[in-house]
C-alpha cells in the first residue's frame, strides 16, 4: 500500500511563504560581495566612525563637488565642469559588482524620466576592464561613464569614506555642490524623488 499523500495546510498562514525574487537576488548579491571581498571597505573603530549610507547636506552647507575630467569608456573627454547648471547624478560602479549591475536599469529609468528637467547622469567605472564595462552597458545604459580603473576619480567622492562600496550615487546640485550622497543600492522611486527635489531648487552661486 502506498503511503498517504500529504495535503497542503488548510490555513494559508501555515503554508510556506514564497521568497520574493528581488529580495533573494539582493541577498545573493550581498553574499557574493562578502565572499569575494570585492568592494568592501574595512574600518577600525566604532560604528560612529563608519558614517551613514545616506548623507543629505542642507543648502549652504554642501561641500563643493570635486573637479573631475577624464576619458569615457568610449574614449571621449568628459569634464564635470561643463555640466555646471545641470543637476548631475554620479554613479560609481563596476561590472564585477552584483549590486551595481542590479541597480543599473533603475538608474537608466530615472535618467530617462528626469533628463528634460536639466539632469545629467555620469557613471564612474572603477577597478574594471574597459571591454567588460562596455559589454555590460551595451543596450542597458545610455549615459556616459568615465573610465577609472585605479579609482583615482572615485576617491574624491568618498571622503569621509562610506561604510561599503560600490555602488555609490551622488547628486550634485546646479551650483556644483554635493546635495545627497548614497552609499548603497538606490531604488528608482527614492532616487527620482531626490533628483526632482534638487532639480526644483533655485541655484545659489558660490
Amino acid at each position: 500500500m502506498s503511503p498517504p499523500r500529504a495535503h497542503a495546510p488548510a490555513d494559508p498562514a501555515q503554508r510556506p511563504r514564497r521568497v520574493d525574487r528581488r529580495v533573494l537576488v539582493g541577498t545573493l548579491a550581498i553574499l557574493a560581495l562578502v565572499a569575494t571581498g570585492i568592494g568592501i571597505t574595512v574600518f577600525d573603530g566604532d560604528e560612529a566612525d563608519r558614517g551613514t549610507t545616506l548623507r543629505e547636506y542642507a543648502a549652504g552647507e554642501r561641500p563643493p563637488a570635486p573637479e573631475i575630467a577624464g576619458e569615457t569608456l568610449h574614449g571621449e573627454q568628459l569634464d564635470l565642469a561643463d555640466l555646471r547648471g545641470d543637476v548631475v547624478v554620479i554613479n560609481i560602479w563596476g561590472s564585477w559588482c552584483p549590486p551595481c549591475r542590479a541597480e543599473m536599469p533603475d538608474l537608466e529609468e530615472v535618467y530617462q524620466g528626469t533628463r528634460d528637467q536639466g539632469v545629467s547622469f555620469v557613471g564612474i567605472n572603477i577597478r574594471d576592464s574597459r571591454d567588460r564595462a562596455i559589454s555590460f552597458m551595451q543596450g542597458r545604459v545610455t549615459y556616459p561613464s568615465i573610465f577609472d580603473p585605479a579609482s583615482e576619480y572615485a576617491r574624491h567622492f568618498t571622503d569621509p569614506p562610506p561604510p561599503v562600496g560600490p555602488p555609490a550615487t551622488l547628486v550634485i546640485d546646479r551650483s556644483g555642490h554635493v546635495a545627497v550622497a548614497i552609499y548603497r543600492v538606490v531604488g528608482p522611486i527614492e532616487l527620482e524623488t531626490i533628483v526632482e527635489r534638487v532639480a526644483a531648487e533655485v541655484p545659489v552661486d558660490g
